[in-house]
């Protein structure tokens, strides 16, 4: 049977790099958008410049599930290399829009979906001369025949084509008139609509549609950085550029027109993270956006932070390791990478936001905590994150907040001061004040050192030094988690005995996942884990569940292992949830393993604490 659904599906299409396809299927989920409609769009391609397969899939949800589902009810393959493949994804009475210009080979459909074959190359042919315009307006014939197949609103695509070559008439008309091509053929050679199809609603409400490393961008921008020093890495580089152009907007003197910020790209990571140290050591808020490849690099300059004491924020969109590995995949396998960066003892801040929104909040309170803790502190994202438009509400700021430089000494404290150890902890929460430089004429200087230094930042190699240097950084590491963000707990709806821990993307799918498993008779509390140094209340959640499912996009369970570390909890407890191919975890796949888990324990009991 075919499905019969609206607004509630998910299209893939399968393109090639390069053939201009983003911006006409970006365009189709505009389109849901502005219908009221909500709509989680991600993009798949690879790391070279054009030839090898793309994806972009749009999830429409008028539910409001924005995560990963799993399968696709409709497919437009326009790309023979993978049109297998394609096919193979669709769910049983699923749709399949295929160029008809040449014929199929026997074997290559499904006798339980649908196709709808329609000529676009030779539509296209027979319309332009020009090759590159055939290969530009097949994209936007499809859209134009999805229009009719799916009861999407032509008005919409007409203004987007019109917002997107505003003042260029010539580009505008053959774009319209490319659309009306495509509609007008699926009129008139198919059933419109489809069973599955699109109904305006006001689902969408005031939330905004954005990147995270746009969002990530803006937020330096309002947590007041003025130096980013960075090196281009996918999928990190749209960071960068992103506060570049807020910089130019928000950062450039109105009546001299000259630049209130510094962006430098280094000639490596390595370098990027020293003019990090170097310019927060001396007073201003920077960062360096990065991924995993150039968190190797900047090892050594992590540990002279850490160890020296110097703020710093990297921001590190996450992506498939290790070397090279996959550059335009999602993953979340840097954490023990982050955390414990740098040789020796070091345990680092991490924050863990879960979608755009909450990345303009951590972006901006980041430089905060690295100022109160005086230390590095990463901002964890991944590529899922950082480079697809999520739909998030409205970003906010409160104009009356002020930033949180922490202990910092101006010239009348040091005056009114007895005396001056920029590493000696007066408060007894391991955080020692310091100074910038220049702060006054005689006072408050000291020497940053890397090596190991007394509470007055006097070079030594005596044993008892360095023992109360590192337990005074683990007295920071403790107070570090009264300030930083809290778990966020949902408890069941009925008492039950599993748990699931998550964190970063997986947010969506995860939630999605526990209303699934709640349907199959499988209640899961949850706690989403938001910043290391981990609290206490993610050990007494682990402690209050017989079995905790820890669910990551890495192949080793960094979460987990880290759990076990920090926590030091029982490791039978928690049951490693994995995936790491590059993709997004979804909701089934999440549902399939934790139920899978459950159900064994139905039949094998498990012992609870003190029976």
């Amino acid at each position: 049977m075919p499905i019969t659904s609206v607004n509630d599906f998910v299209i893939r299409f399968a393109n090639i790099n390069g053939s201009g396809s983003a911006s006409a299927n970006e365009m189709f989920a505009r389109a849901i958008l502005r219908m009221g409609v909500p709509v989680a769009p991600r993009n798949i391609f690879p790391s070279n410049i054009q030839g090898l397969p793309t994806w972009y899939d749009v999830r429409v949800t008028e539910d409001g599930h924005l995560g990963a589902r799993g399968g696709y009810d409709f497919v437009v393959a326009m790309n023979p290399q993978t049109f297998r493949q394609d096919v193979a994804g669709l769910e049983p009475g699923g749709y399949l829009l295929h160029d008809s210009t040449r014929p199929l080979f026997p074997g290559q459909l499904r006798s339980d979906i649908e196709a709808i074959g329609i000529p676009l190359t030779a539509i296209c042919n027979s319309e332009y001369s020009d090759a590159r315009q055939r290969q530009l307006f097949k994209n936007i014939l499809y859209i134009g025949a999805l229009s009719a197949l799916l009861d999407i609103d032509m008005a919409e695509f007409e203004r987007l084509v019109g917002e997107q070559y505003k003042g260029k008439d010539k580009l505008t008309a053959p774009n319209i008139h490319a659309l009306h091509l495509g509609r007008d053929y699926a009129r008139a050679h198919f059933a419109c609509p489809l069973p599955l199809r699109v109904a305006r609603s006001d689902k969408v409400g005031d939330r905004i549609i954005i990147d995270g490393n746009s969002a990530a961008g803006l937020g330096a921008v309002y947590g007041g950085a003025t130096v980013c020093a960075w090196y281009p890495l996918t999928p990190s580089t749209s960071l960068a550029e992103a506060f570049t152009r807020y910089c130019a907007r928000y950062r450039t003197d109105p009546a001299t027109g000259k630049a209130r910020y510094a962006i430098v790209q280094a000639e490596d990571e390595l370098a990027a993270i020293g003019m990090v140290a170097g310019a927060t050591w001396n007073g201003a808020r920077a960062f360096t956006a990065t991924s995993g490849p150039g968190i190797s690099l900047m090892q050594e300059i992590l540990g002279f932070a850490y160890f020296a004491e110097i703020p710093a924020v990297i921001f590190n969109v996450q992506r498939g390791g290790p070397s090279t590995g996959l550059p335009t995949r999602t993953q979340q396998a840097d954490l023990i990478a982050c955390a414990y960066a740098s040789h020796g003892d070091t345990r680092h801040v991490m924050l863990f936001p879960e979608n755009a929104g909450e990345v303009f909040e951590f972006a901006a309170s980041a430089f905060d905590h690295a100022d109160r803790l005086q230390t590095p502190v990463f901002v964890m994202l991944d590529l899922d994150i950082g480079m697809n438009k999520q739909l998030c509400a409205p970003l906010s700021w409160d104009d009356a907040r002020r930033y949180d430089r922490g202990k910092v000494l101006d010239a009348d404290a040091l005056d009114a001061a007895k005396d001056f150890g920029r590493y000696l902890d007066v408060d007894g929460d391991g955080i020692p004040y310091r100074t910038y430089p220049g702060a006054h004429p005689s006072k408050g200087s000291y020497f940053t050192r890397g090596a190991s230094h007394d509470r007055y930042s006097r070079y030594t190699e005596d044993g008892a030094a360095y023992v109360d240097k590192m337990q005074r950084l683990l007295r920071k590491s403790e107070t570090a988690k009264s300030m930083l963000p809290g778990p966020v707990i949902r408890l069941a709806a009925q008492p039950t005995r599993f748990g699931a821990l998550y964190f970063g993307s997986t947010s969506a799918a995860l939630h999605e996942a526990a209303e699934l498993l709640a349907g199959h008779g499988h209640a899961l509390d949850l706690m989403r884990v938001r910043a290391f140094p981990f609290s206490e209340e993610i050990r007494r959640f682990i402690a209050d569940h017989d079995m905790v499912f820890v669910v990551e996009q890495n192949r080793d369970g960094q979460m987990r292992s880290m759990l076990i570390t920090e926590c030091g909890v029982d490791p039978t407890r928690l049951i490693a949830i994995l995936h790491y191919d590059g993709t997004p975890i979804t909701a089934r796949r999440i549902c399939e393993m934790i139920r899978r888990h459950c159900e064994a324990a139905r039949i094998t009991p498990i012992r609870r604490v003190g029976s």
